[in-house]
């Protein structure tokens, strides 16, 4: 559960100032079953018409915490709620959490409400007595200055990308950030409970292409600034028009692919393109080319014989992944999601916490785990033959 400093208003009579939002990864454009009240896969931070800052008050050690409130999704200050991510298909409703790993009042985001908006983040939140509750085996300590700190069990995550959210950008540090806001280097496992070192030139102020880790779920922070130069969904459906609109053919059936409409992005359709990923050939679907010395998903690619994962395309929905407008030309490996060069190349350099203390690349559109050479191929489409 996520609890940042703004929320989106009601119904206001003028357009509310935006400080940026907040896009889960995983998640193609929206939940499987649809966005939901508090529950949903994007979430957009406004200006309140009352600010809701906090500052320190008095500390409770609580000898049984079992004998505490705590706090649930339900409460009032949480604005935006994540569930842990379940990479690949699997990521419905149906799909059970056997125990998650997301503290219940994860973090928090202030926000400056005078330009130029700085964002920061904050470990741990709010619960409905406007008290912050640290678990029972959660890192605390007392700071120089007489305040108390601490870390979330499993801890809150952050890397600034080197260059903000750009197709030149490289990846940053993962660093860990306390509840006071102060930001330290991982600790050896993600619950261990000695702390990480203070990184004193280092601070918890968000930038455009921020990723945020809640041990679980990872949300990338998006300014506003940062959104008026990406590209829109409107943007995203009049490319998926015009690659179709250039009618590409299967090369061996020579029936005309169609990506499906950005609302139909769960089932394969008959028209779908699919490719084999080691070589980047777009077909229809067929149901030859398997060998008995293949995995079950591999097939020989008819073209050039290359053996490898044969998989559907999807295109990539989600807008705020992206860090340019280019054509869809380039999909993810194992999972098929497609988008454009720049952005493929970006994401496939982006450790992304995984587990305790392991990392890797993964699609930002499914949670995959990217897997080749490259982490993603360029698609080779064959044009109509009339």
């Amino acid at each position: 559960m996520f609890a940042p400093g703004s929320e989106e208003p009601c119904a206001p009579s003028k357009e509310p100032r935006k400080y940026g939002e907040l896009v889960v990864l995983g998640y193609n454009g929206a939940l499987p079953n649809g966005d939901r009240g508090r529950r949903k896969s994007r979430f957009a931070l406004y200006k309140r018409s009352k600010a809701n800052g906090v500052k320190p008050s008095t500390v409770h050690v609580i000898t049984t915490p079992q004998a505490s409130k705590v706090g649930r999704s339900t409460e009032s200050p949480i604005d935006f709620v994540v569930t842990d991510t379940i990479s690949g298909s699997q990521n419905n409703d149906e799909t059970q959490i056997t125990q998650s790993t997301i503290s219940r009042f994860a973090c928090r985001i202030v926000c400056d409400r005078s330009a130029p908006y700085t964002a920061r983040i904050f470990a741990a939140g709010f619960d409905s007595s406007k008290n912050i509750f640290l678990g029972e085996k959660a890192a605390k300590w007392k700071n120089p200055d007489g305040h108390m700190d601490g870390l979330t069990t499993n801890g809150v995550l952050v890397m600034h990308p080197k260059g903000g959210f750009t197709e030149e950008s490289k990846p940053g540090i993962w660093r860990e950030i306390s509840v006071c806001g102060d930001v330290y280097t991982l600790r050896e496992t993600r619950s261990a409970q000695q702390r990480g070192k203070l990184v004193e030139n280092e601070t918890n102020v968000l930038q455009d292409g921020s990723l945020i880790d809640l041990c679980g779920a990872t949300l990338l922070w998006r300014t506003a600034d940062g959104l008026f130069h990406t590209p829109t969904q409107k943007h995203i459906e009049a490319l998926r028009q015009e690659i179709n609109a250039a009618r590409p053919q299967c090369p061996v059936g020579l029936n005309t692919l169609a990506f499906p409409s950005i609302n139909q992005k769960d089932v394969v359709e008959e028209k779908q393109p699919w490719a084999y990923l080691s070589c980047g050939h777009v077909h229809g679907y067929h149901n030859w080319g398997h060998r008995s010395d293949t995995e079950a998903n591999e097939r020989e690619c008819p073209m050039c014989r290359t053996v490898g994962p044969y998989v559907p395309l999807w295109l990539g929905c989600e807008a705020g992944f992206y860090v340019d407008a280019g054509p869809p030309t380039h999909a993810f490996t194992p999972c098929g999601h497609v988008c454009s060069e720049k952005s493929a190349k970006y994401w496939s350099l982006i450790p992304l916490p995984h587990g305790t203390h392991a990392f890797h690349a993964a699609c930002p559109f499914c949670a995959t785990q990217l897997i080749g050479e490259q982490n993603f191929v360029k698609l080779i489409f064959q044009g109509p033959v009339d």
